[in-house]
């Protein structure tokens, strides 16, 4: 029973909880069991809230049998990344600087999925600060991909990826700043939808790069993410980011098929450094699309190749200013009898950042630092302009744009820890989404011979989250490569 439940997808558990054949406590123990069973394995959990989640579980099925559910989120099990604020317990950011700080109030996010009647588990592994592209620089260890535990699940929201796709959740939240939900989708063969920037409310949620950062959800299916982007999504007032656009029914036209669309392909984006199955996975997703009555139409985008840098100038830039809190005084790590005030500022970031945090932290300052604020920060202010007006002349040619998630399938861990620019190169491809502000998905495209999964990208026009759900359903119904679970 157990199994067969945590196969079925959000909706699929929605819909039984509906007809009264499946309760959301059946539904919770059955996802507590499977981490018992297979999260030794793939470490995805870092903290599990088994009481308060039986509780709200019960309290689900309460309004289930009054015929009161809230929705199609209502008793349904989902995960939390390890950088959304939940009162009362312990969100860390995956970092020993934060490894102690019990959350003061709920972020935004957390209130909206709560308010729907979700069953919120617990928090999922990260890359600490979400710095990273492997979850490797978590404080409390890596985590397994689901289909090669020798494997990275991507970053920085490894954690969330690997339990939706290890069926101990039926989905889970994460943030991109450059790619930081859709990579790690495209590794572990689940979908990873990336709002328009100001889409979901950021209020309560760790920063990294505040202009960069978007929460979003992780599922099994793109039905699923338009359900959770429809709770999640909409103004609030506790963000001066998040924009008073108005939220449209984002499943309304996810079986319109995309005939008559027009599908820009970025060949650029096939070229060096592209792994050949992935390649090939891309062409053949090309090919199904123009199968299913959309027209192809060869773009480019030449200021992204300027992405890389441009990226990891604004970043760290904003990360410097960001993690500058973090000193000791308030909350956070505090170094035991420091000898003075600049030795606490000192010794408490040194023991509480990890090697990468401190890596992007320095890169940031001196970016910002003057005499170089100028010929960097700026700069890339710029470039990133440059970026943004690429993708709008595209967008006067086409509807959505497609192209790979990753450039390389799923690496070996340990494998890029010690060279940086090979980890940082993980995000070419969807860190220039991130910069212009777009909302963009991966959906499952299939896999190397080796059994490993591969991501197709969609970037879509600001605010078109429907249209790009729309095309990324129906990839998925065309090749449904979601269903193939991994063997753990």
């Amino acid at each position: 029973m157990s199994t067969e439940l945590t196969d079925l997808s959000l909706l699929e558990l929605s819909n039984r909880l509906s007809e009264g054949t499946v309760t959301s406590r059946d539904a919770t123990e059955a996802c507590l069991r499977r981490i018992g069973e297979v999260d030794g394995t793939v470490r995805a959990f870092l903290r599990i809230d088994a009481e308060g989640a039986l509780a709200r579980a019960d309290a689900a099925d309460a309004r289930a049998r009054e015929g009161a559910r809230l929705g199609p989120l209502d008793g349904v099990p989902l995960a939390l990344k390890d950088n959304f604020l939940q009162e009362g317990r312990i969100v860390s950011a995956a970092s020993k600087m934060l490894e102690h700080f019990v959350a003061p109030y709920d972020a935004t996010v957390v209130q909206r999925l709560e308010g729907a009647g979700a069953v919120l588990l617990g928090h999922v592994n990260q890359d600490a600060f979400a710095m990273g592209s492997s979850t490797e620089t978590s404080a409390f260890g890596c985590t397994g991909n689901p289909y090669d535990v020798t494997r990275t699940p991507g970053g920085s929201s490894g954690g969330s990826a690997a339990a939706v796709a290890a069926r101990e959740i039926y989905g889970a939240m994460g943030t991109d700043t450059g790619g930081s939900i859709r990579q790690p989708a495209a590794l572990t063969n689940t979908v990873g939808l990336k709002p328009t920037y100001g889409r979901v409310s950021r209020y309560g949620v760790i920063s990294y790069a505040s202009s960069l950062d978007q929460p979003g959800p992780l599922t099994r299916t793109v039905a699923d993410a338009a359900a959770m982007l429809q709770v999640i999504a909409g103004v609030d007032e506790k963000d001066a980011t998040s924009a008073p656009h108005a939220v449209p029914d984002f499943s309304a036209h996810l079986d319109r098929g995309v005939e008559g669309l027009r599908i820009g392909f970025v060949r650029e984006h096939l070229g060096d450094g592209v792994d050949p199955e992935v390649r090939d996975a891309l062409l053949a997703a090309a090919e199904a699309y123009e199968a299913m009555g959309a027209t192809l139409v060869d773009v480019e985008l030449p200021y992204s190749r300027q992405a890389l840098a441009t990226y990891y100038l604004i970043a760290t830039a904003e990360a410097s200013s960001n993690l500058a809190r973090y000193d000791g005084v308030r909350y956070g790590h505090r170094a035991a009898s420091p000898e003075d005030l600049n030795a606490l500022y000192a010794r408490s970031r040194s023991e509480g950042f990890g090697p990468e945090v401190k890596r992007r932290i320095l890169l940031g300052t001196y970016a910002l630092s003057a005499g170089f604020y100028d010929a960097y920060y700026v700069k890339a202010q710029k470039v990133r302009t440059l970026i943004r007006g690429d993708f709008d002349q595209a967008f006067q040619k086409v509807d959505v744009l497609m192209g790979p998630t990753s450039p390389v399938p799923a690496f070996k861990l340990g494998e890029k820890l010690e060279d940086p620019l090979a980890m940082y190169l993980m995000d070419v491809f969807t860190l220039p989404c991130n910069l212009a502000g777009l909302p963009g998905i991966s959906v499952p495209c299939g896999f190397t011979g080796g059994g490993l999964p591969i991501g197709l990208q969609l970037i879509g026009r600001p605010w078109d989250e429907a249209g790009l759900l729309r095309v990324a359903a129906a990839y998925e119904r065309h090749a449904p490569h979601h269903r193939r679970a991994p063997t753990l």
